[in-house]
């Protein structure tokens, strides 16, 4: 367990570094702007959070795959038993928009499952955080944390961690009507018949749309009870926040077959899928 305290705080650590290094770009007027082969947008903080992430996590002797490097062929990935998964910058859309709504996402995965994940929101100034044999946690205000945090931190740090976090999912506002997430930048014709479906078995429902790995952090709290995608996704994009949802008790399946999402595929494509409370 030492060594899983180690590794998620050393997680914690790369993440509140970026969070910091993404907001001075934030705050300047040149966000270095370029277009990937994809045609998506990548910026000066994509490229520093993802170089002081890999600097956090990279000695731990286990291998990375981060969006910003994701040019490792399957052929030396399916050897990974062990893994971390990266996104630098999720929601590089609305941090050029300047809406907030953007997070940097961490996870472990193990044998193809997220089981450890951190995604801290730099604009809100929150930190989640989870390993699934231990539970998941949120920490609001926790920018004091930054310049306080070493790598070398292990369990007894992490339990500093703790004694401020609180523990997911939080109580219910039982006066809150039938919540649904969706995305603020990728909507679909299929989220919006599948929300006029479960209109049809919920008379008082919300639709609240979000960016980046927001809205499964929003169903892991207990402020939404479900968030469907139906639409394009990477590996990277959900991983950290599948480790987060799965370790507060809420499920992230497959769409089509009801199945949890497995990582490290050949095909770093995500199918649809449902993260859902019980």
């Amino acid at each position: 367990m030492e060594n899983r305290s180690s590794w998620l705080y050393c997680a914690i650590s790369g993440a509140l570094a970026a969070g910091r290094a993404i907001l001075d770009v934030y705050g300047s007027s040149d966000m270095g702007i370029e277009k990937k082969n994809d045609d998506s947008p990548l910026t000066r903080a994509d490229r520093r959070a993802h170089e002081i992430i890999l600097a956090a996590i990279g000695d731990l002797g286990i291998p990375v795959l981060s969006e910003e490097g994701r040019d490792i062929a399957h052929e030396e990935r399916s050897q990974w038993q062990q893994m971390w998964i990266v996104d630098p910058l999720d929601g590089t859309k609305e941090f050029i928009k300047r809406n907030g709504e953007f997070t940097v996402n961490i996870a472990l995965a193990e044998n193809g499952t997220p089981t450890m994940g951190v995604i801290f929101v730099p604009v809100a100034d929150t930190l989640y955080f989870a390993d699934t044999q231990s539970g998941a946690y949120k920490i609001d205000s926790c920018g004091d944390l930054a310049g306080t945090m070493s790598p070398s931190g292990g369990a007894s740090a992490l339990s500093a961690l703790l004694e401020r976090a609180d523990r997911l999912p939080l109580p219910r506002d039982e006066s809150r009507p039938f919540t649904i997430m969706g995305s603020r930048s990728h909507a679909t014709p299929e989220l919006q018949a599948y929300v006029e479906t479960m209109r049809q078995t919920h008379a008082d429902l919300a639709f609240i749309s979000a960016g980046s790995s927001l809205k499964i952090c929003r169903v892991a709290e207990g402020r939404a009870d479900i968030y469907p995608r139906l639409g394009p996704t990477m590996e990277w994009d959900t991983a950290a926040g599948q480790a987060i949802a799965t370790a507060s008790g809420a499920q992230v399946i497959r769409h089509d077959d009801g199945t949890p999402l497995r990582y490290n595929k050949e095909n770093l494509l995500n199918p649809w899928f449902i993260v859902k409370r019980e």
